[in-house]
């Protein structure tokens, strides 16, 4: 068995006060990390009674992730209370669902706020962090961030223009922190979680399975969490995971599907008509960049989210 455990480590975990955000919390203080517990309001300070119930240690920060000075004040809380900053986990987020026809710039302003450029804010403090560290140490320091991208980016879900948007940054962000960051001792992944919380009670129909623990229970999700957290997953960096019920899934880079190549050296509108044109005649719609077979993925037996196809 790899080391697995988080004994003397500390975690930051945003949008930590319900759902998923509180149940990574949970089961990164269970597997023996400090936690500092981000969420708008009071529900951070319950989660934090939680963990302390349970014998571990926490501290709450309420604030905007969307702030830039709010990723400042969670390393800020992880270092003067603990000593360290050794693990972020980027949860927070909201909904403003809508079609693209009806996306007002406030629906578009608030999910990026919050998804995105909290996703940013709390690397980036974060990385300010470990590579300071690593330049005191003469070489690499422990770090983990796990982000939260979803599905819906995958195959741009119809009503969540704002959302998918967000998703699909944060995983570039993934991928750039996961290689500027790697010299100083830094893992980045990000994961696409299912869950039944609070926010998406009305996707999922009920379990069918009838377990102790619902097939879509957040503490699912968090043990993987805390799993990328520890030192165990070392080598892993740069991956984005589908994670729900009794799976994950690692998925694989976009590969190129066909390469078109001008006779000539450069493509005239004409030559690329004679191409490109009868390629695509008659070919799905469904047949595109969006990634429908991954949002097919269901082995939970509820209802999945994928686009229904006609």
């Amino acid at each position: 068995m790899s080391d697995s455990t988080l004994e003397g480590r500390t975690a930051v975990v945003t949008g930590a006060g319900a759902g998923l955000g509180r149940a990574e919390a949970l089961a990164l203080a269970a597997q023996g990390a400090n936690v500092v517990v981000n969420d708008m309001g009071p529900a951070a300070d319950a989660v934090v009674d939680e963990i302390k119930s349970a014998g571990g240690d926490a501290v709450a920060v309420t604030g905007d992730v969307g702030d830039w000075a709010t990723g400042d004040r969670l390393v800020e809380a992880a270092v003067d209370t603990f000593g360290g900053l050794d693990v972020v986990v980027n949860n927070a987020g909201v909904l403003r669902d809508t079609m693209i026809f009806n996306l007002t710039e406030r629906d578009w302003d608030d999910v990026i706020h919050v998804h995105l450029k909290g996703h940013a804010a709390v690397s980036r403090a974060a990385a300010v962090h470990w590579r300071n560290a690593s330049k005191a140490a003469g070489g690499p320091v422990y770090g983990r961030i796990v982000n939260t991208t979803s599905e819906a980016f995958l195959f741009g879900a119809a009503g969540q223009p704002n959302y998918s948007a967000a998703k699909a940054g944060i995983t570039a962000l993934t991928l750039s922190s996961a290689q500027g960051l790697s010299r100083y001792g830094v893992r980045a992944n990000a994961i696409c979680p299912r869950a039944r919380t609070g926010m998406t009670a009305h996707v999922f129909s009920d379990d069918p399975n009838g377990s102790d623990l619902d097939i879509l229970a957040p503490e699912r999700v968090g043990a993987f969490v805390a799993y990328l957290a520890s030192p165990a997953a070392d080598e892993i960096n740069g991956q984005v995971f589908v994670v729900y019920g009794d799976m994950v899934a690692l998925l694989a880079a976009p590969t190129v599907e066909r390469k078109f190549t001008a006779a000539a050296g450069a493509f005239s509108v004409a030559e690329l008509d004679d191409q490109l044109t009868p390629y695509f005649a008659g070919r799905s719609p469904y047949q595109n960049y969006a990634a429908y077979s991954v949002a097919e993925l269901d082995t939970t037996g509820v209802q999945n989210i994928a686009p229904r196809k006609k």
